[in-house]
């Protein structure tokens, strides 16, 4: 009898990967590519606020919603009203669109009682509404030298009380972390990956084509697709978040698109 093989894991395209063009265009592209299906960030833009919009372009494109990635960083703090509102709405919107995945970037400090109770207030929502939050790992910020304290308690997930961690190689970089020695460690606490790379400089978040920086990105992607990794194989979404905003000729964004979602078949062993 043969044994019985692991499903294979969604690759995804996040909507960041395609900015300054919009979710028509993600999911446009996602199918164009071969991908699995998308991860919308959330932002000023109403389209990527409502599930209609998001349920027909499922529709449309058959490309389902792997993720939604919660309002919570710097540049959206007016989107969606308070913190704690705007974890609930993303749980809610991802109800409606049928995914079961909200990432979500870790408190800053500033931010009171959401920071100081963040890891019950996730567990309250995950309890009530079945969605998994999943806390990304971030870095910390330096200027002349010196390091400042912007999340609490940590900008690293690995070592806090959250039972679902999403990944980002890029942001990884930037910390100068070991994307792999994090991935083995977090096992089955892992939920979903941002697939990207970076250059550890200290303080660019790069966003690049995976293998084109240097984080351990092949040798994670390979544990990742180990069918006994954390115990049961990983039970997430691996969703490309690359930067493109550079791309100028034509066709180039897709082609960086195109060597992302190959770079994940590859390690994943998929092919």
């Amino acid at each position: 009898m043969a044994e019985k093989q692991p499903p294979r894991i969604p690759v995804g395209l996040s909507s960041s990967s395609v900015y300054p063009m919009g979710v028509a265009e993600t999911f446009s592209i996602a199918e164009d590519l071969g991908y699995d299906g998308v991860e919308v960030m959330v932002t000023h833009r109403a389209e990527t606020q409502q599930a209609s919009v998001l349920n027909e372009h499922t529709w449309r494109f058959g490309m389902p919603v792997l993720a939604i990635h919660a309002p919570t960083l710097l540049l959206t703090q007016q989107v969606w009203g308070s913190a704690w509102e705007k974890l609930e709405r993303s749980a809610a919107l991802a109800q409606e669109v049928g995914c079961d995945v909200v990432v979500a970037h870790p408190p800053f400090r500033w931010q009171g009682t959401y920071a100081s109770q963040f890891a019950e207030g996730i567990a309250a929502i995950e309890e009530r509404t079945g969605v998994t939050i999943a806390v990304e790992n971030m870095y910390p910020w330096r200027a002349g030298g010196r390091e400042a304290q912007m999340y609490l308690p940590h900008w690293n997930p690995v070592d806090l009380p959250y039972p679902h961690v999403t990944w980002d190689f890029s942001h990884a970089a930037t910390a100068e972390d070991d994307s792999y020695e994090a991935v083995r460690k977090l096992g089955s606490r892992l939920r979903h990956v941002h697939l990207t790379d970076g250059w550890s400089n200290g303080f660019k978040d790069d966003h690049l084509v995976p293998g084109h920086g240097n984080q351990r990105v092949s040798e994670a992607l390979d544990l990742l697709g180990a069918p006994d990794f954390g115990g049961t194989g990983f039970q997430g979404a691996v969703a490309v978040e690359v930067a493109t905003r550079g791309a100028r000729k034509v066709g180039e964004r897709e082609r960086m698109l195109a060597e992302s979602l190959e770079f994940a078949r590859n390690h994943l062993g998929q092919h």
